[in-house]
């Protein structure tokens, strides 16, 4: 895990009650809109996450905040990642080990990730090849509306080098 700032959408926040703000959030499964409590453990997930390069799992984020006494539950940070995932704040992808790991990326649209096995470091990609080749499949055999992900595993430089 790294240090360096990633930069993030911004949301406007209305005052909400005794230290939090509400966000709006999209529709729930009823369609009507939702808000999103701002609390003090959400502000330390999602600044943690502004300072972090590279993919991290929910446990290695419970340790980074602890270690920067932050009193956050490591059952919140779960529950913190997997709102900002639903609400597309964060991109999420499985380990090697089927581990969920997050990150906020820079690219906000369709993308891709070159992950290091090793060191954890990423690299969005966009791969046009790859939503061609999506399009021609499913369009092959009768299928509409095509969505998939891809994620490509290796060893970064750095980490070929040693």
């Amino acid at each position: 895990m790294s240090g360096t700032p990633d930069p993030t959408r911004s949301t406007a926040q209305a005052a909400g009650p005794a230290g939090s703000a509400a966000a709006p959030s999209a529709p729930g499964s009823d369609g009507r809109e939702g808000t999103v409590r701002v609390t003090r453990q959400r502000r330390a997930v999602t600044g943690a996450l502004e300072q972090l390069d590279d993919f991290v799992s929910a446990q290695e984020l419970y340790r980074w905040l602890h270690d920067r006494d932050h009193r956050v539950s490591l059952a919140t940070v779960y529950r913190i990642l997997q709102s900002l995932a639903d609400d597309g704040d964060v991109d999420v992808l499985r380990s090697g080990e089927g581990e969920a790991i997050y990150r906020r990326c820079e690219v906000t649209g369709h993308h891709h990730h070159l992950v290091c096995r090793q060191c954890g470091r990423a690299v969005e990609i966009e791969a046009p090849i790859v939503e061609a080749w999506t399009a021609r499949i499913a369009a092959e055999h009768g299928f509409t509306e095509p969505s998939h992900t891809v994620e490509i595993f290796g060893l970064c430089p750095d980490c070929s080098r040693t």
